[in-house]
């Protein structure tokens, strides 16, 4: 999952606990080798690699297709998948470079979800398109982990924490979980502190994803309208939800509005920390 993965169980028993931890680790695995854009020949490498040919899919890949699909239309084409040419060229690591204004237009013109075809057996896309799963991957794997657990152990609260993405099924009877947002300016330190009975939540934010260049912040949220970083977009935003995936693509979504994310979230009507 490229970020720090961690559950907290409210039981006193080792063998159910390390039993939790086999799971999920299982689990989040199985995600990752499944979706992950940086292996090869998985079956997202194969959807990249088709060529325009129609390439099979299964079930859970046609939901996280059709998430997508939702997410797209209600963002009016701002949060895509099939941003992966421009995730490709925009690199956010030390010593990194904004691309060249031709390489980011050249890019640009290969993204485009509306171009994207499937239905329950195939899908089907432009030669040069590729799709990256990495704005639904992380939050879809804490709710097949948290569902998994509530399954097996019901009465049992456990706190599904990859990345700063977090949810918890089962309601923790008595003092709450204490969860802590990243402060954006002191990374060790806490910014607010949110008690958690039951739900999920989701961060969004260039804290640890972002290069400078020329005295200007470049965060990796990428508007593929631009094909450039989004202006005057929040340090970082969290959404709480019903399940993580919608909190992420809430948080998400608001990060593409720059200076109007507190506007759509307000609008949204969820509970939500913006931080500037």
């Amino acid at each position: 999952m490229a970020s720090p993965c961690e559950l907290l169980m409210a039981t006193d028993n080792a063998d159910i606990a390390q039993a939790m931890l086999d799971i999920a680790h299982k689990e989040a695995i199985r995600i990752e080798q499944k979706y992950s854009r940086f292996l090869s020949h998985n079956p997202l490498w194969q959807i990249n690699n088709a060529q325009g040919a129609a390439i099979p899919i299964d079930t859970e890949t046609l939901q996280l297709l059709t998430f997508a699909q939702q997410c797209y239309q209600l963002s009016d084409g701002d949060f895509d998948i099939s941003a992966g040419p421009l995730m490709r060229l925009w690199r956010f690591d030390a010593g990194a470079k904004v691309p060249a204004d031709a390489d980011i237009m050249l890019a640009k013109e290969q993204v485009n979800f509306s171009a994207v075809k499937f239905d329950e057996q195939q899908i089907t896309m432009p030669a040069q398109m590729n799709l990256d799963f990495g704005g639904i991957g992380k939050e879809y794997a804490v709710d097949k982990v948290a569902y998994l657990l509530a399954e097996k152990w019901p009465s049992i609260s456990v706190l599904v924490n990859f990345g700063g993405d977090i949810s918890c099924l089962v309601p923790k009877v008595g003092d709450p979980w204490q969860i802590g947002i990243e402060n954006p300016d002191a990374l060790d330190n806490a910014a607010a502190l949110l008690s958690v009975h039951q739900g999920a939540l989701a961060t969004s934010g260039d804290t640890r994803r972002f290069i400078e260049v020329n005295g200007r912040r470049y965060g990796h949220i990428i508007n593929p309208g631009t094909g450039y970083p989004v202006l005057d977009a929040p340090r970082s935003v969290t959404v709480l939800g019903p399940n993580c995936v919608t909190a992420g693509m809430l948080a998400t979504m608001a990060m593409l509005q720059g200076k109007d994310a507190e506007i759509f979230l307000q609008q949204q009507s969820v509970n939500f920390k913006v931080f500037r």
